[in-house]
């Protein structure tokens, strides 16, 4: 982790800690953690570390995983699904968007933005002539994922 220690309150704060319980974490003292966020003291680099460990090691505890969000009772379409018929299943089950499945294998995504950047006439057409392409499947473990989408030129 890379951080500024002039944010250390705001990241100490956010991980709704006091000065005190944040110095304990850190091996260091309560009143060198004020004059830190006072920005009165610049601390030496072991200290530095100090609290750099300390950030990762509580960071870490609070980061979701994914398996920690995810359902076995996915809501899927296919290809030749009825735009009509996703439109459906979107407000029925309060979601945004489908993931368009077909003999176990994700092809891509129906979203609410698909749908209205359609055009007209969506009675007509399918799921296939709308959806977009699939996002990354990530392990049930991973807790970050920094994904970037390459469009083509």
């Amino acid at each position: 982790m890379i951080f500024d220690l002039s944010h250390l309150k705001k990241i100490r704060n956010q991980l709704n800690m006091t000065q005190q319980q944040f110095a304990l974490k850190a091996g260091i003292s309560q009143s060198m953690v004020a004059k830190i966020e006072a920005g009165k003291l610049d601390p030496t680099y072991s200290y530095v570390k100090k609290i750099e460990l300390a950030l990762n090691t509580l960071s870490k505890k609070d980061e979701l995983k994914a398996i920690d969000i995810l359902t076995k009772k996915i809501i899927s379409v296919t290809k030749d699904t009825t735009i009509e018929e996703a439109v459906k299943l979107l407000i029925n089950n309060k979601i945004s968007q489908l993931p368009v499945i077909e003999n176990g294998n994700l092809l891509g995504l129906v979203t609410e933005s698909s749908i209205i950047s359609s055009g007209p006439n969506i009675t007509t057409k399918k799921v296939k002539d709308i959806m977009i392409e699939s996002p990354p499947i990530v392990s049930k473990s991973i807790s970050r994922v920094i994904y970037v989408s390459q469009r083509s030129k």
